[in-house]
């Protein structure tokens, strides 16, 4: 690439201003010629305007579904990639390699004696307080080793780049490894923006990372053919869709802790098949969590007796149960000398100067040079004088707020460190429609492999921030994320996840499927038909009958049955309002259980349950907001209904054509079968009663989508008997009762049974009762009694479903014998 490559006129004045220390400004020889690639590249595709580019990188990232919450959000928010990758060379990248992989040796030996042999402490080189202090000691864990001897698989550590292109290590993570998933999603969605750009540009591909990371945790299980799960603190979590994304990417069940039960000293996931053991688990969730017997006994997310499942063998867990003891800022300051005690050698990777107040000589120096360093929480928890924050610069205290920190530093020594004031380099950014220098951090992620090596990830997530603490977890109010590329010399081989590994053996079924998914699934097929069937009657009120050309043309009684049922539904409440503003809030009001929007809302809360199971196309449709609607205008709210029914016709698509014939989509499937049943139960009685009018029958057969079918098959009007076969009993009519009940009975007939005595359960008797009860009737022998019996057969299913797969599986694997060891 030559040096002279042509960039736009906002990246060469960006080029030309950028501080000193600025990746792309301050880069050299061939990564500069990279930087100039990049910049002339993305000119291009946003046809010279930045804004356009930054817009169209967040159209991907949205695309994808890429989203996370800040504390005490209620939504997920789009996530902020930034539309400039930050680019890194090879050569600079292979000391930051080692670096990272003598790091997690360290950390590895360090965990090791601290809950093995407590050499460190004996010897006086760890002051035990600094072990003690932590939030995330766990004194249990102390004698008992992890089965293959790894306390740590992961591991994630925050570098700080200085404008002298120094890198330094601000905070090591082991806990949860969040950014992982987010930085192969920013990839993803870069990649999407930009087409070939960073494959022409070399950058290293990341599949091959997480195949190690598979593998390894693969490797420390105790079984060949292991079965791993992705243990998520649940879809409230902020990093939810990345576990979501990472679990469907590596394949790992994604599995809750209501999920999982522990017998015997061996860890099992609820599925519909009963108890499946779990060979491993990939943890998200702090260690206080896990157990409530063993660490905190106030965790509702938990597992109870997980830690006898780890104490005893019979699971891996990663990162081992207490692991973040070292991620205290106390520990920083004992590194560099444990890194010659226990390696023989020097930091590669040197943390940011830090100095524990626990010591008096290092007390003295942060409280002379109290200006010149930032003071904060030795453990992270709350430290007095520090006026609620973790962390603060001590130039930026007043008189009075330096002197209660003295005083407090006096009297709890322990709980501070003083640590250098960190300067960053910068990165570019489009900020406003510009180019725009901003600092940045970068998260790197390494993974034990197979062999029990270490493998770093040649890539990264990159956090820029508009202001406040760089170094915090998570993002933050206005910052963003860029992706991170290690350029190499050479063309990278095409290596994908699925690429790797060997050739796996031929399967032809599904993974298994968890208890509450199953749930899941059923439910969101039950919301999905009840909004539909709510935006029928909205449409039927307003005019949608293939009788109305001159609007609404059903006699009073029909019309006033439509409302009521609308009110039945707890769609609205004044049922004597006017007809344009009753469906306007059966359509929009979030207040009402039953409106259209409170169902869509249950949909899409249920959706994000299933993040791993549902395809991205599903996933955007659910969320997509609801379309612009006048409450005082009857076209528009007929042509909002119109376009809300369309949108479910395209799930139902998407269903019956992407989805696998798996027992996940017959849950889904089932709930719609079920909730279409019992409702064309309950409209059948309401306008299909022995003393219908025409009206009454017209609104029936517009709700089921049989009109048409009636006018092709009768010359007369609509009567009470043919239009009951047809919409409750004709086998073929996809909207009939007996249509439902047929495809109930056939998902049911698949489903796996526990019974070992070859007899049928509950729902398999129901289901073939109800067939056999609706086959040989017709509209002729179909009374009001008849309608009324079958919906009750039909809630008794339901409820038998939910019994049998949903609610009780504990008790059902027990009584019948459930496979403990499958």
């Amino acid at each position: 690439m030559a040096a002279t490559t042509p960039v736009s006129d906002w990246a060469q004045a960006y080029l030309a201003s950028a501080p000193v220390g600025d990746m792309a400004a301050s880069a050299t020889g061939a990564l500069s010629d990279h930087w100039r690639t990049l910049f002339a590249r993305l000119s291009s595709v946003a046809q010279g305007d930045p804004a356009a580019l930054a817009e169209k990188v967040a159209h991907q990232a949205v695309d994808l579904g890429m989203a996370f919450r800040v504390t005490g959000d209620e939504q997920e928010r789009a996530w902020p990639l930034s539309a400039v990758p930050l680019l890194i060379d090879a050569d600079e990248w292979v000391g930051i390699e080692r670096g990272l992989a003598q790091r997690a040796d360290l950390l590895e030996r360090v965990i090791a004696d601290i809950y093995g042999a407590q050499s460190l402490i004996a010897d006086g080189r760890l002051p035990a307080s600094v072990v003690t202090g932590s939030l995330h000691y766990w004194r249990v864990m102390n004698g008992a080793p992890p089965p293959a001897g790894h306390h740590l698989h992961f591991y994630a550590a925050d570098l700080a780049r200085g404008p002298d292109g120094e890198w330094r290590v601000l905070a090591d993570r082991v806990r949860t490894p969040v950014g992982v998933g987010y930085a192969l999603e920013n990839r993803l969605a870069m990649s999407r923006s930009t087409g070939d750009l960073l494959g022409a540009m070399n950058s290293r591909r990341l599949a091959p990372f997480f195949a190690d990371l598979r593998a390894g945790l693969a490797a420390d299980c105790a079984r060949s053919d292991p079965r791993i799960g992705l243990l998520t603190p649940g879809r409230f979590n902020q990093s939810y869709a990345e576990q979501a994304h990472l679990a469907r990417y590596l394949g790992f069940v994604l599995v809750e802790g209501d999920d999982l039960v522990v017998t015997d000293g061996q860890a099992f996931v609820r599925t519909i098949e009963g108890l499946k053991r779990v060979d491993g688990l990939w943890r998200w969730m702090d260690s206080r969590f896990l157990d409530p017997l063993a660490f905190d006994g106030e965790s509702r997310i938990g597992v109870p007796d997980l830690f006898d499942a780890c104490a005893r063998g019979g699971l891996m867990l990663s990162n081992w149960p207490g692991a973040g003891v070292i991620e205290s800022r106390a520990f920083a300051a004992f590194l560099p000398r444990l890194s010659r005690a226990l390696l023989g050698e020097s930091l590669l990777l040197p943390n940011i100067a830090t100095w524990w107040c626990g010591q008096p000589s290092e007390r003295a120096y942060v409280a002379e040079r109290l200006d010149d360093l930032v003071i904060g929480s030795a453990f992270g928890r709350e430290a007095a004088g520090l006026d609620g924050v973790r962390s603060a610069p001590g130039s930026t205290l007043t008189p009075d707020a330096r002197a209660r920190l003295l005083a407090a530093m006096e009297r709890r020594p322990m709980d501070y460190v003083g640590q250098e004031v960190v300067r960053l380099s910068t990165t570019p950014a489009i900020v406003d429609g510009r180019l725009t220098p901003l600092p940045f951090t970068l998260r790197v992620f390494v993974a034990r492999d197979d062999k029990g090596g270490w493998r770093i990830m040649p890539g990264g997530f990159a956090r820029l921030a508009a202001h406040g603490d760089i170094r915090a977890a998570l993002m933050g109010e206005g910052d963003m994320s860029a992706d991170m590329c290690v350029l190499d010399a050479q063309p990278v081989p095409p290596d994908t996840l699925l690429g790797t590994g060997g050739t796996p053996a031929i399967r032809r079924i599904g993974g298994m499927l968890p208890a509450k998914a199953a749930d899941n699934l059923f439910w969101l097929g039950r919301y999905i038909e009840r909004a539909e069937m709510t935006l029928r009657m909205i449409r039927a009120i307003l005019g949608g009958s293939i009788e109305a050309d001159l609007g609404p043309a059903l006699a009073a009684p029909t019309m006033r049955r439509l409302v009521d049922q609308l009110v039945l539904w707890g769609a609205v409440r004044d049922r004597n309002a006017p007809l344009a503003a009753l469906c306007a809030t059966a359509l929009g009001d979030p207040m009402q259980p039953g409106s259209v929007r409170s169902m869509m809302a249950s949909v899409a809360n249920i959706g994000e349950g299933l993040r791993d199971r549902l395809a991205i196309d599903f996933w955007r449709l659910i969320r997509r907001p609801l379309p612009a609607l006048d409450g005082a205008v009857s076209e528009t709210l007929l042509d909002a209904s119109s376009q809300l029914i369309d949108r479910i016709s395209a799930l139902s698509g998407l269903a019956a054509e992407n989805m696998g014939r798996t027992e996940a989509w017959r849950f889904h499937d089932l709930g719609r079968r079920i909730e279409r049943a019992v409702n064309g139960c309950r409209l059948a009685a309401t306008f299909g009663a022995d003393e219908a009018s025409a009206d009454d029958l017209t609104v029936l057969l517009d709700l089921n989508d049989s009109q048409l079918s009636y006018r092709n098959r009768y010359l007369t009007g609509p009567s009470v008997r043919p239009v009951r076969d047809m919409v409750m009993l004709e086998p073929h009519n996809p909207r009939a009762l007996a249509f439902q009940v047929a495809r109930m009975a056939d998902h049911i007939a698949a489903l796996p049974t526990l019974a070992v005595g070859g007899m049928p359960e509950p729902p398999q008797r129901l289901a073939g009762a109800l067939v056999a009860r609706l086959t040989p009737m017709t509209g002729d022998d179909m009374g009001m009694g008849d309608i009324f019996d079958v919906e009750s057969q039909l809630l008794a299913l339901s409820d038998a479903v939910a019994q049998r797969y949903f609610l009780d599986v504990r008790r059902a694997e027990k009584v019948d014998g459930a496979d403990l060891l499958s």
